[in-house]
C-alpha cells in the first residue's frame, strides 16, 4: 500500500512540475518569435501562415477580436480585377471560400442553382479554377479562423498597441513592441498589418495622411479635382444646400462643408470616405428590421430627401447581391453610406476618438437606412421596396448584426524605400523589385460636400481612371527608409501616393503582399540582414516557389 502511494505521490508532482515547466514555457517564450505582426487584417493572418509554413515562429497582435478585417466585415463582393494576378495564398483563401460553397449544406437560405454566378468581370464562381470571389462575411470569418487552427499561430486578440511609449528601438531596428495591457512582444522582424499604420508610426517612420498636389509626383488624378465626375456619385441636378431653399442665412444642411473648394490638383490633408460595407438580407426568417438610432434626427437626410425629390431612382443599385439572399452594400450615388467629409482626423487620432469617429459613422448609416425604410420625404414605391430588406440575422451575431470593421479607405501612407504613384499604376514608369500585383480602377471616393460659385450642393474627390493592364508593386513600398527602421515591414499602409493606394488598397492584394512581406522577413531572419538589404533575387526564389503572382510574363 505504501509502494502505492508513494508512487501516486511521485505521479502527481511529475505532473504539476510537468505543468509547471509547460506553463513556463508558455509564458518565456509565449510573447517573443521570429516575427511580430500587429494587426488582425486579411493580410495579418496570410502573413502569419506564410511564416509558420516556412519554418519560423510568429506571433499576431491584434487590436481586433474578429480576424480579417473588411474581408470578412461586409466586402464579399470582393474587388478583384483582374483575377488571373491573385496567386499564393491569397488565392488559396479564395479556393477555401469555393470549397466552401461546393457543400449544398452552406446553401441555407437559398438553392445554389437560384444563386447564378454573376460577378465582377468574370463568374463569381470560378468552377474550372476551384475559386469563388463572393462571399459572405462568416463565412471569411471561419477561413481566416481555419487558417490560425490549422497552422497553430499564436495570436493575442483585443491587445492595442502603447501608441506613447510601446516601442522599443535600438540602432534602427525595433527591439519590442508593448500593448495597453502590459504585455510586451519581442521579435527580430515586426510587421504593421493595420489598416491604420500605428506600429509604424509609433516606430518613428515617416508617413503621409491627404492628398498630395499633383506635382509633387507628376501625377494627373492626385490632389482636389473638382468637377471631375468618373463616377455617378455626384449630384446630377441643381440641389439647394441650404435648410431654407434659397435662404443662406438659414444655414447649411448637414454634411455640407462651407470651406470654399481649391484649386485643381492641390494638395491637402483631407482623405476619401469612410463606411460600413452592409450585409443585409430579404429572407423573411433571416432578417431583423433596420434599428432607429437614439440620436437619429431626419434632418440628417434632408439633402438625401431633395435628391429623391429631384427624381433620382438609383438607391438599390448597390445593393449587390452575395450568397442566401444577402447583400454588400456599398455607397452609391450623391448621398449614401459614405460618411464625406467625417473622417479627416481619424489616421492619427486618439483611440478614444477614433471610437468616436467610428460611433458618428454608425449611427450617421444606421439613421439613413432606417430613414430610406420610413420617412414619408422617401417616395412610397422606394420604402416598400427597402422594407423588405434588414439587417442579417446570421451575420455579426455578436454585435448587433452590424459590422464590426468600419471601411478604412485610406488612413497614414508609410513614405518608405519606393514610392508608388499613379504613373507606375498607369503603365508609363517601370516598378523595381516587384512583389505583387495589382489591377483595380484607381479608384477614390469623395473627399469633401461643397458649396458651388452658382449656389448648389456638389461633392469632390471621386475618381475612377481604369488601368490599362495589370501593373506590379514595387517591393521598396514595403520597407521604410533604411535610417529610421530595418527591421519593418508594412504592407497594407504601403508607401504610395493617394491616388496610387486608391488601386492597391483591395483585399486581395492585401493579401499578396502581407505573404511577400513575410518572406522577405524570413530571408532577413536567415541572413541577419536589415530588411532593405536583402536578395532580391531569393525574394523571386521564395515567390515562385509559393506561386506568387508579381509581374507580366
Amino acid at each position: 500500500m505504501k509502494n502505492k502511494h508513494l508512487f501516486k505521490c511521485l505521479a502527481f508532482n511529475f505532473i504539476c512540475i510537468s505543468f509547471l515547466f509547460l506553463s513556463c514555457k508558455t509564458s518565456s517564450s509565449g510573447t517573443n518569435a521570429d516575427v511580430i505582426i500587429y494587426g488582425g487584417t486579411s493580410a495579418a493572418i496570410i502573413a502569419a501562415v506564410e511564416i509558420v509554413q516556412s519554418g519560423k515562429s510568429v506571433i499576431i497582435v491584434s487590436p481586433d477580436t474578429h480576424l480579417g478585417g473588411l474581408s470578412s466585415s461586409g466586402l464579399g463582393f470582393t474587388d478583384t480585377g483582374d483575377k488571373s494576378t491573385i496567386g499564393g495564398l491569397s488565392r488559396e483563401f479564395y479556393h477555401r471560400i469555393w470549397q466552401h460553397y461546393n457543400d449544398s449544406a452552406s446553401w441555407k437560405w437559398q438553392k445554389k442553382s437560384e444563386y447564378g454566378n454573376k460577378g465582377q468581370g468574370t463568374a463569381a464562381i470560378d468552377g474550372e479554377n476551384r475559386t469563388m470571389w463572393i462571399f459572405e462575411p462568416h463565412v471569411a470569418e471561419k477561413v481566416f479562423e481555419d487558417f490560425i487552427r490549422e497552422n497553430n499561430i499564436t495570436i493575442y486578440r483585443n491587445e492595442w498597441l502603447d501608441r506613447e511609449n510601446g516601442v522599443v528601438k535600438k540602432d534602427k531596428k525595433i527591439v519590442s513592441m508593448k500593448t495597453l495591457s502590459g504585455k510586451t512582444f519581442s521579435g527580430k522582424m515586426f510587421i504593421d498589418a493595420t489598416y491604420e499604420g500605428d506600429l509604424m508610426a509609433t516606430a518613428g517612420v515617416s508617413y503621409h495622411v491627404g492628398r498630395e498636389a499633383c506635382s509633387e509626383y507628376n501625377e494627373q488624378w492626385n490632389g482636389v479635382q473638382a468637377f471631375v465626375y468618373h463616377h455617378g456619385h455626384y449630384f446630377k441636378d441643381n440641389i439647394d444646400p441650404y435648410r431654407i431653399p434659397g435662404k443662406p442665412e438659414s444655414g447649411l444642411l448637414y454634411g455640407i462643408s462651407s470651406e470654399k473648394i481649391e484649386s485643381s490638383c492641390s494638395g491637402d490633408d483631407k482623405i476619401q470616405a469612410y463606411c460600413f460595407r452592409m450585409c443585409m438580407s430579404n429572407h423573411p426568417e433571416n432578417r431583423t428590421p433596420f434599428p432607429k438610432p437614439d440620436n437619429y434626427d431626419p434632418a440628417n437626410y434632408e439633402l438625401l430627401a431633395r435628391v429623391f425629390d429631384a427624381g433620382w431612382h438609383e438607391w438599390f443599385a448597390k445593393f449587390d447581391i452575395i450568397p442566401n439572399r444577402k447583400t454588400d452594400t456599398n455607397n452609391h450615388g450623391p448621398f449614401s453610406s459614405d460618411f464625406i467629409g467625417m473622417n479627416y482626423d481619424y489616421p492619427k487620432a486618439s483611440y478614444e476618438r477614433r471610437k468616436q469617429i467610428i460611433k458618428e459613422h454608425e449611427d450617421y448609416q444606421k439613421g439613413l437606412l432606417y430613414f430610406v425604410a420610413n420617412d414619408v420625404r422617401v417616395p412610397q414605391e422606394v420604402r416598400n421596396r427597402m422594407n423588405d430588406w434588414g439587417l442579417a440575422k446570421d451575420e455579426f451575431k455578436d454585435n448587433g448584426n452590424w459590422p464590426y470593421q468600419l471601411y478604412i479607405r485610406e488612413a497614414r501612407r508609410m513614405l518608405g524605400f519606393h514610392v508608388m504613384t499613379e504613373n507606375e499604376v498607369l503603365g508609363k514608369k517601370e516598378v523595381p523589385n516587384p512583389v505583387g500585383m495589382g489591377s483595380y480602377t484607381l479608384d477614390s471616393h469623395n473627399v469633401q460636400r461643397f458649396v458651388t460659385d452658382e449656389g448648389y450642393v456638389q461633392n469632390e474627390g471621386d475618381i475612377g481612371v481604369h488601368t490599362k493592364s495589370p501593373y506590379s508593386i514595387s517591393y521598396g513600398s514595403l520597407v521604410p527608409q533604411k535610417e529610421e527602421c530595418t527591421n519593418l515591414l508594412v504592407p497594407v499602409c504601403v508607401s504610395s501616393s493617394h491616388i496610387a493606394f486608391g488601386s492597391i488598397r483591395m483585399e486581395p492584394v492585401f493579401m499578396i503582399l502581407g505573404q511577400s512581406a513575410a518572406l522577405a522577413a524570413i530571408i532577413a531572419i536567415d541572413n541577419n540582414q536589415p530588411i532593405q538589404d536583402i536578395s532580391y533575387d531569393k525574394l523571386v526564389e521564395s515567390m515562385n516557389s509559393r506561386k506568387q503572382i508579381y509581374k507580366k510574363e
